[in-house]
């Protein structure tokens, strides 16, 4: 099958489904402490209509699936989708994106089912920092998780922390040398703005040079090549059994590598997730659409997948000129939507 290319010559092979909005932490970063008013259960796609969106994406050539949220492991019989999806001729990869709190009761049941690895978010391995930076969460559960996810054979578990200044850049090197005595791939995440950032401010955003520079205080940091999924740029320390990835949305665009197209969990497709562009598949799957329009849509979005993204608002060129970045003149407005209803 000749592969799939945006009008950039990128070949888009890897779907990001959202399949709920829902989530049972409340992270500073993601969404206000109220939280966000759910999505109605008519709203959202069903498992049906998800399965049916990968097969026709698969045929065209999309090979990689991350299943995301808000929290994946809340919405009921997730087993179903993923032995599902796992079962469509073409789909190579299925990964998902957790929190970790459902982990350790799940982690057999989803390997089983067909899914192939776990990336899980953890800001801080002290408890109460956990707890504040969650608003809810409990470390030790989380961590039976990732004992869990290890027993199922769900590897390489990858572990997401944002660093954030005055709040958990403290544990940065704590974080790092998790590598030195595990296989997990250790990923920390520049800042990536959206809906209400309010909560970032420059004196806490903390750039991928600094972190590698800090890093770099245990031992030299030495480029890995691997099997290309995402934007993450992987390095390895001396020794180590793990590797570093570094997700550096502002300071090092990863545009020009971009794979993806995302699927919100009511129906949005989404070429680019800091664009307000936005394509309905939902509508036209409840009108009885055929294959060919579905595929006509998915086909159109990655028509239009932007060169590169522009965090061009009025508060993030504020925020990025302070830290001596310059922005595009073809800057796009971000969308107001909270990246829990978004998937990340």
């Amino acid at each position: 099958m000749k592969p799939l290319q945006d009008s950039f010559s990128r070949v888009i092979d890897y779907l990001r489904l959202s399949i709920t909005d829902r989530c049972n932490l409340r992270c500073l970063y993601c969404m206000p402490s109220e939280g966000v008013l759910p999505l109605q259960h008519g709203d959202i796609l069903s498992y049906e209509e998800i399965i049916r969106i990968v097969e026709i994406a698969a045929r065209l050539g999309v090979k990689k699936v991350r299943l995301t949220g808000g929290e994946p492991l809340t919405r009921r019989n997730i087993t179903f989708l993923i032995s599902s999806i796992k079962k469509i001729p073409g789909i190579e990869d299925l990964s998902m994106t957790t929190n970790g709190l459902l982990l350790e009761k799940y982690a057999q049941e989803i390997a089983e089912a067909g899914l192939d690895r776990v990336n899980v978010s953890i800001d801080s391995f002290k408890p109460e920092r956990y707890r504040e930076i969650t608003r809810k969460g409990s470390l030790e559960t989380v961590k039976s998780g990732l004992v869990a996810a290890e027993k199922a054979g769900l590897k390489p578990i990858k572990i997401n922390m944002v660093p954030i200044r005055g709040l958990n850049d403290d544990e940065i090197m704590d974080f790092a040398r998790l590598t030195l005595t595990t296989e997990y791939h250790v990923r920390f995440i520049e800042c990536m703005p959206s809906g209400d950032i309010d909560f970032w401010s420059p004196d806490r955003y903390i750039t991928t040079d600094e972190l590698k520079h800090a890093i770099e205080a245990i031992s030299p940091l030495t480029p890995v090549r691997m099997r290309k999924h995402g934007p993450s740029k992987y390095y390895r320390l001396s020794g180590a059994k793990g590797v570093i990835g570094f997700i550096s949305a502002l300071t090092h665009h990863f545009c020009e590598d971009c794979n993806r197209l995302r699927l919100t969990a009511d129906g949005k497709l989404r070429p680019c997730l800091f664009s307000e562009t936005e394509i309905d598949l939902k509508s036209s799957l409840r009108s009885g659409a055929p294959d060919e329009e579905i595929e006509r849509l998915l086909m159109l979005s990655i028509q239009i997948k932007p060169e590169g993204h522009s965090l061009g608002g009025e508060k993030e060129s504020r925020f990025l000129s302070m830290k001596g970045n310059m922005m595009p003149e073809t800057a796009h407005s971000p969308e107001k939507r909270p990246m829990s209803r978004i998937g990340g």
